[in-house]
């Protein structure tokens, strides 16, 4: 019981987190101080690159952010912008990462062991199949121009270690951006 309550403790702080976090970034995108930001730094090419790409992780600013990566892209060299927007992402899908796969994935668990369907579940998130497929989903997820929240917690929740998913969330984040500076150049 007692670990029920402790779980319970650390659900509530790490749902006040994410409230704060949600209205911080509503404040940012309604205020459009975010996009006067990202629409500063364009103009620093490696610079405005990296600090888009982090923004490139969030539901909430993914979409000033793919606009900033296509103009710097269109401006400047598409591998140089998608290979430092991919660093800049890679440090914000670790927070997200370490976020899911430490506490969240945990909490999950936890509700999992009290509910009729957990047997079933557990064996199914250790089937080798399941694991391929979160992998492979996730990393889709990542690459595409969507928040990078669900892609991230398909791989948080199979405890993917870190030292696996830094070099996958640079590489489907590369791609991601390549797509959108190709796109950019295009249109």
């Amino acid at each position: 019981m007692e670990q029920l309550d402790k779980t319970g403790n650390s659900l509530m702080t790490d749902f006040v987190i994410v409230v704060f976090s949600i209205f911080i970034a509503v404040v940012l995108v309604r205020t459009e101080m975010l996009t006067d930001f990202l629409t500063s730094t364009k103009e620093l090419e490696i610079f405005g690159s990296f600090i888009a790409g982090m923004f490139f992780t969030s539901v909430f600013t993914t979409a000033p952010a793919i606009v900033t990566l296509g103009e710097i892209a269109n401006a400047n060299s598409i591998i140089l912008t998608a290979v430092f927007g991919a660093f800049g992402a890679v440090i914000g899908d670790i927070i997200i990462f370490s976020f899911v796969r430490d506490r969240l994935s945990i909490h999950l668990l936890e509700l999992v062991k009290h509910r009729g369907v957990g047997k079933r579940l557990r064996a199914l998130i250790k089937m080798k199949y399941f694991r391929w497929f979160t992998f492979l989903a996730g990393g889709l997820i990542i690459a595409s121009p969507f928040p990078d929240e669900i892609g991230i917690g398909l791989m948080g929740f199979t405890r993917l270690r870190l030292s696996w998913f830094v070099p996958i969330s640079l590489v489907f984040n590369f791609i991601g951006i390549m797509v959108i500076g190709l796109i950019a150049r295009t249109f």
